[in-house]
């Protein structure tokens, strides 16, 4: 039985992957942050999916400790799909107990360190990394600073203080598909395929958003009037076609929206910023630069 492993599983677009995956005959090691939605998460699964093999794995993935424990306990077995769906809109102030702003940790930190530390366990054997990203229409106007990573979501945020949280968020985003150019150039030749992909605005998706207040409040409820048709299992579609469709087997490096490969901004595409991207994350995680 091939393994999976989603992040971000005890809802929304996160929940739906991983039930797609369970009901491909995968077993699938859902990755959140709380016991009890972890346990409702898969009695929802059950209901729909009778025979599917779930384990539950509860992680911070705001610590990178917690991640690096997490990495540890998936890799035996090694995974044979990796997605990466969990996401934050934090605080601007909201630093975790090692130090780094949430909404970086969660978004970029944690799947870089998780991707990267589940490669020498996988070895030569054939497996998808999936990142659940921004879309890439909607950011090319957010760049990121390659050279202070941290800074990008605690500076040059706007004058309404209220939308820097997203504007954060959108940072990290962008991060996400530089991170996915990255990591497969470093793979190239191996059996390891890395792609990004766009789920669409899903009606109901929570990104920690439960007291978010002025500009941010207004723009969620307006973003909501343009949603996906198709809720949570629209968003999943692309996503679980990436982890598991004939289709792309050993496609590699690119991004993908409603399961077509699209060009994302020029400024995360640049292998020079790329590798700077990967060169500071490294050293924000504590690894040398080299895979």
């Amino acid at each position: 039985m091939r393994n999976a492993v989603v992040t971000g599983a005890t809802s929304g677009i996160g929940e739906a992957i991983a039930r797609k995956l369970a009901a491909e005959g995968m077993r699938v090691a859902l990755v959140g942050r709380s016991e009890e939605r972890l346990g409702q998460a898969r009695r929802r699964i059950l209901a729909e999916v009778p025979h599917a093999e779930l384990r539950l794995e509860r992680t911070d993935l705001s610590l990178l400790g917690d991640v690096r424990d997490l990495a540890e306990r998936l890799a035996d077995p090694p995974p044979d799909v990796v997605v990466s769906n969990a996401a934050v809109i934090a605080d601007i102030a909201d630093r975790t107990e090692e130090g780094h702003q949430r909404t970086l940790a969660v978004n970029h930190l944690a799947p870089y360190l998780l991707m990267r530390s589940l490669v020498e366990p996988i070895g030569g054997r054939p497996a998808r990394f999936v990142v659940v990203g921004g879309s890439p229409q909607g950011l090319t106007r957010v760049p990121i600073d390659v050279e202070h990573l941290e800074l990008n979501t605690i500076r040059d945020l706007g004058s309404v203080r209220s939308f820097r949280p997203f504007l954060a968020y959108a940072r990290t985003k962008n991060m996400n598909a530089m991170f996915v150019y990255a990591l497969a150039r470093r793979l190239e030749g191996t059996a390891i395929t890395v792609n990004g992909a766009h789920p669409g605005v899903i009606r109901g998706t929570r990104l920690g958003l439960e007291h978010n207040r002025g500009l941010l409040r207004a723009f969620g409820a307006v973003s909501q009037l343009m949603v996906s048709p198709g809720g949570p299992e629209a968003g999943a579609d692309t996503p679980t076609w990436l982890a598991t469709s004939p289709e792309v087997e050993g496609v590699t490096g690119r991004f993908f929206v409603k399961r077509e490969a699209v060009a994302t901004a020029p400024h995360t595409t640049d292998p020079a910023r790329c590798d700077r991207l990967w060169d500071e994350s490294a050293r924000l995680v504590g690894q040398a630069a080299a895979l």
